[in-house]
């Protein structure tokens, strides 16, 4: 089930027919206070959200989901008007997975939402460098024992790189494997979930290393081989 939370009727109605009409049931929702009334009765497995709103904008919305345990790891995207780079920034920072720019077409949209939703799905192995330990399957992190609460694009990075130990990522693959979409030369996003990762994980966070000029790394461990 997908919710869209989006006050003007036209996208909302266009968005949600097309949905359901590839085969992704999905909801739309005018008012923030009814995507909440909705989210308390079933949570979505993905949610898209406009940022100017009624009752409350889409950011704090936004917050108030990674705020709650049930939903902190939901996969959300920001459909929104404002595409500045300081917009998107403010987005990607408060937890969104991916943004969305207006006017949008619906094919890059529906690319966009079964990308997110083919990474969310479950993985089997534990992958673990020194105190940290990443259960893709459970979606759950920890870092020294303590469990570590990641946005979804976040915990596909940190998988990622994770599963490429020893191995350099450039942001260009970083920006092809976890955003799904042709690296056009905008390495911000990349270095704001890295730098909002290494912050989450603490010092387990510095097992993430900066190739300067070109992205990053999780080096193997002494006497460790892939």
């Amino acid at each position: 089930m997908i919710y869209l939370l989006e006050d003007d009727d036209s996208i909302r109605e266009f968005v949600v027919y097309t949905l359901n009409s590839q085969g992704m049931e999905s909801r739309g929702f005018a008012l923030p206070s009814a995507f909440w009334a909705a989210v308390a009765e079933r949570v979505p497995s993905l949610a898209l959200l406009d940022v100017m709103l009624p009752e409350e904008d889409g950011l704090s919305v936004l917050k108030k989901l990674r705020a709650a345990p049930a939903t902190a790891k939901l996969p959300v995207i920001m459909l929104t008007a404002r595409g500045t780079e300081f917009d998107k920034v403010l987005g990607l920072d408060a937890g969104a997975d991916d943004y969305v720019a207006k006017p949008f077409g619906m094919l890059e949209l529906l690319s966009r939402i079964r990308a997110l939703l083919r990474r969310t799905e479950a993985e089997p192995q534990t992958l673990r460098c020194g105190t940290l330990a990443v259960d893709p399957a459970g979606h759950t992190v920890t870092a020294a024992g303590r469990a570590v609460v990641l946005t979804q694009k976040e915990f596909e990075v940190l998988c990622l790189l994770l599963k490429n130990r020893g191995q350099v990522l450039s942001r260009e693959r970083l920006i092809e494997e976890v955003w799904g979409y042709a690296f056009t030369g905008e390495s911000r996003t990349v270095d704001v979930h890295v730098r909002t990762l290494r912050q989450k994980l603490g010092e387990a966070g510095a097992y993430i290393e900066t190739v300067r000029g070109y992205g990053y790394k999780i080096p193997l461990e002494k006497g460790e081989t892939v």
